[in-house]
């Protein structure tokens, strides 16, 4: 048989004979054909019949596993074409996202100060961004960072864009969320304000996405020129510990009631543990309260680490109850003044001094440098999540 195009469109009428009426469905139902590529060897295609047309069609189908250009084109023109920025902190992040997928573009910012220190910025090819989809990947991992970025973020809806995305990963402020006494400044509330005034692009109000931030209640901060979409690090948790020798021997645990209200619903399918912390005294003290590590590789999850004394608490009770082996998950490592140096690694024999992994994600960049290589420390990276959320 000749060579047939891909594109090739086959139809043919019935026949009459002096009796009867012969149809071409019954002189052919299939076949197969080879289809001559220059570049490359021979593919085999299947040709198939409708019978139920007159005149019949014919329908020529590639193999399964010979991707076609046409359909690659089509998933990537499908896709929402997003141009993202990000601060300096954000960089090697921003890297990993625009590599996830090719409709994500990288676009860059001259992140400049005058004399006296104040910013002096400048977005590269502004105009190039009108009618685009864009997003800007920030970290406010200190006071001193935060108004440059603001400085940006209210910019770049006012550059005629066709939606605005802002990816903030960790929500600093949030653990000040509340007042105990009068004076008391809950200044999650402040900075939600604040992101709630960002300008509102042509495509309407600015979409921010946050992961685990610290109180569910905190969504509620933000005013209507705003829509938050709260994402969670437990599905790449959840990823990683299929991936472990001992999956089947995991226990999570909880160090407080807080954690458990938070992510259990995630982690259902796991056995728990909850731990509570007490006072005697002017001490804090970490005890069970309900669960049993007995001879299980027990997994601390939390959203936020800091100072990491409840982690080590926690890390004490559950291996004096009988842990094989104690490993801890945050979304946010934040490790103030070196904290993280308190963790050491446990080979699986010693889970009363030392843990078997830590995951934490890159929500906060200036940690994952200073523990990149360090045991038990591993980083999971947000890259795919934000990448995925983005074409929203």
């Amino acid at each position: 048989m000749s060579a047939i195009s891909p594109s090739s469109h086959f139809s043919a009428s019935s026949r009459k004979t002096q009796n009867s009426v012969l149809p071409f469905k019954k002189l052919i139902s299939s076949f197969r054909c080879e289809i001559m590529n220059p570049s490359s060897v021979p593919h085999n295609w299947t040709v198939d019949c409708v019978s139920s047309t007159n005149p019949i069609h014919i329908i020529i189908k590639p193999p399964s596993s010979i991707p076609l250009a046409s359909t690659m084109n089509s998933s990537l023109k499908n896709s929402k074409r997003v141009c993202l920025f990000h601060c300096s902190e954000m960089r090697d992040l921003a890297e990993r996202i625009a590599a996830e997928s090719d409709a994500i573009e990288l676009r860059s910012i001259s992140w400049r100060a005058f004399e006296d220190g104040f910013p002096n910025l400048f977005i590269s090819n502004a105009q190039g961004v009108r009618g685009q989809h864009v997003a800007f990947l920030a970290s406010f991992s200190s006071p001193g960072v935060i108004f440059e970025q603001l400085s940006i973020i209210y910019a770049l809806p006012k550059l005629f864009v066709s939606s605005f995305t802002l990816v903030l990963p960790f929500f600093p402020t949030g653990t000040s969320e509340r007042m105990e006494d009068e004076g008391d400044v809950a200044t999650a509330f402040t900075l939600a304000r604040i992101l709630s005034n960002i300008p509102i692009s042509r495509g309407g109000p600015t979409n921010l996405v946050i992961f685990d931030i610290h109180a569910l209640q905190e969504r509620f901060y933000f005013g209507d020129n705003i829509l938050p979409c709260f994402e969670s690090g437990i599905p790449l948790l959840l990823n990683r510990l299929q991936q472990l020798p001992d999956s089947d021997n995991i226990t999570v645990a909880f160090p407080d009631d807080g954690a458990w209200k938070r992510f259990h619903k995630q982690l259902q399918h796991f056995p728990m543990i909850v731990c509570a912390k007490v006072r005697e005294g002017d001490q804090r003290i970490v005890r069970l309260k309900e669960g049993d590590p007995e001879g299980r590789h027990v997994v601390i999850v939390d959203d936020l680490v800091q100072s990491g004394g409840t982690l080590l608490e926690c890390q004490k009770v559950l291996a004096k109850h009988g842990a094989a082996k104690v490993s801890a998950y945050v979304t946010h490592g934040i490790f103030p003044n070196k904290s993280w140096e308190k963790f050491k690694h446990d080979d699986g024999a010693h889970p009363s001094t030392g843990m078997t992994y830590f995951w934490i994600t890159d929500s906060c960049p200036q940690t994952v440098k200073q523990v990149k290589n360090k045991a038990p420390f591993e980083v999971i990276s947000l890259a795919a999540a934000i990448a995925s959320t983005l074409q929203v």
